[in-house]
């Protein structure tokens, strides 16, 4: 299934050292490079399998194993650690023929000395301390994108440094991997959900694949009674129902309806190998209901969406939503919609037409239907909730003519001052670091997007390694943020970046 991240997905374990040191000295630094391997293997933080490859001594068996890494599909990425004194010339090759994400593991199979015993022995065995600086040096010079992590693998910050770069390498192994199904194109007019997606397809990976809206309409029209009826009674244990769309009562149809989307759609990306997908609500054809309830429902089983044809969006919430994988909390679909500028502290209310996911709140959502005051269709079914309070980011992807650029901002969702009785659709109110004028001021000369995704299980850090990974601008907004500094990253980042093509 598109969704799944394959089940021998690994991270290999490389280990560099030399010949120089004999064969008694080499089983010990097998032994305990291993032990290293395995110490990480063995953490719960780490969400899939950290393979330990056998001791690399010479530039031929580094440039294998780099190509070896490269080659094999179910290999996520490779952490490197040299033991003793490996020459960083014997990487070289190796290196500059590295397809995978890489992690430098700066550690030691001891975490503390033994102050006593130590003699020239125990040196001689343990160098990562000089070993690993002489890897370094190479490494910066080939200006090879890479994450260093220092501390020993018993250290839980060490360990969760590396989770974060672990979630990071699922991001791009998922984005390598991503279809998307557009149906219609963007909204009119709109610039941000633009963009080339050619361009995406060279720095991501991803396939952008657009399909007339006939081609979801069939498939709806195709969803069958038993498949609707085993929805209805999804949502039934699921959600609570309002009273005039369960089975008996007048609107009962338009929840019928609204599952009959959710079937065609589910059936339309599972045959198709999509991961990702968008509407707009200018191009609906025959469809009755802007699809809310389907999409709402589809997110939360892990699909990427965008409203409006924004396909930037979908894929950067399904890339983000893998990188969730074994964390808690949610991720969704976004937009800024209003303020609140006082009394008190001020706030950001985000909320979209329909469609924002479940997964952001931990209370049980209504199913409810309203009139929507666009598009010339039924009114459409929709989960309404309020997304649970936590600490999060809301994440934007921009194509900015010549590069990429991500825009991010540490957030804390807040229950809303007051009730929302007459506020039809999902919501989440969140107050922005470092506030919410230098937050709004310092996204718009980013040139963030109005759509964005929130989520509350991916650490910035995460976040962070994805970006270095794929290669992409990525300008945070938090507590240290202030616009003029931000003015001037973002000043830099044009001279940086505009030495990078297409």
């Amino acid at each position: 299934m598109a969704l799944e991240l394959r089940k021998d997905a690994e991270i290999w374990f490389l280990t560099g050292s030399q010949n120089l040191y004999g064969e008694e000295t080499l089983k010990q630094v097998a032994i305990q490079s291993k032990e290293v391997a395995d110490l990480l293997a063995a953490n719960p933080l780490i969400p899939i399998k950290i393979v330990w490859k056998p001791v690399l001594l010479t530039a031929e068996a580094i440039r294998k194993a780099c190509l070896d890494a490269s080659s094999a599909d179910n290999c996520l990425g490779v952490i490197t650690w040299m033991h003793t004194f490996s020459p960083a010339k014997m990487w070289i090759a190796g290196l500059t023929a590295l397809q995978k994400p890489l992690l430098h593991f700066h550690t030691q199979a001891n975490s503390a000395l033994p102050w006593e015993s130590l003699d020239m022995d125990f040196m001689n065995l343990n160098q990562a301390a000089h070993g690993d600086r002489e890897y370094g040096h190479i490494v910066t010079r080939i200006n090879v994108p890479r994450k260093v992590v220092v501390g020993h693998a018993s250290d839980a910050h060490a360990v969760g440094r590396i989770a974060d770069w672990v979630h990071a390498t699922i991001g791009w192994y998922t984005a390598q991997n991503l279809k998307m199904a557009r149906f219609g194109d963007n909204m009119r007019y709109v610039a941000v959900t633009d963009g080339d997606k050619t361009s995406a397809q060279m720095r991501f990976g991803m396939s952008i694949e657009s399909f007339g809206v006939n081609a979801l309409i069939a498939a709806v029209e195709a969803a069958t009674a038993k498949e609707i009826d085993a929805l209805i009674t999804e949502y039934e244990s699921e959600f609570d129902i309002a009273p005039e769309l369960r089975k008996g009562a007048e609107r009962h149809e338009s929840l019928r309806y609204a599952a009959s989307i959710e079937v065609g759609l589910n059936n339309f990306l599972t045959a198709g190998g999509f991961s990702a997908f968008t509407t707009n609500f200018e191009d609906l054809g025959t469809l009755r209901q802007l699809p809310g309830l389907a999409v709402q429902r589809l997110m939360a089983k892990g699909y990427g969406f965008g409203g409006e044809g924004d396909w930037k969006t979908s894929a950067l919430l399904r890339i983000i939503k893998s990188m969730a994988v074994g964390r808690q909390g949610g991720t969704s679909f976004m937009e800024d919609y209003t303020y609140h500028f006082g009394p008190g502290e001020p706030k950001i209310l985000g909320a979209h037409m329909l469609e924002v996911c479940p997964t952001i709140t931990s209370k049980k959502a209504k199913v409810e239907i309203h009139p929507l005051g666009i598009g010339g269709k039924e009114d459409p079914v929709r989960l309404v909730f309020t997304a649970s309070p936590a600490a999060g980011r809301v994440i934007a992807l921009m194509d900015m003519g010549d590069r990429f650029r991500m825009v991010s901002n540490e957030i804390e969702i807040v229950e809303p001052d007051a009730p929302l009785p007459n506020l039809p659709v999902a919501c989440a109110v969140w107050k922005p670091q470092p506030s919410l004028a230098t937050s709004a001021e310092s996204w718009i000369y980013a040139g963030g997007s109005h759509h964005s995704v929130l989520t509350t299980a991916v650490s910035s850090e995460t976040l962070s390694d994805f970006a270095k990974i794929s290669g992409v601008e990525l300008l945070v907004i938090d507590n240290e943020t202030t616009v003029s500094n931000f003015q001037r990253e973002i000043r830099w980042n044009n001279a940086s970046f505009s030495t990078y093509s297409r």
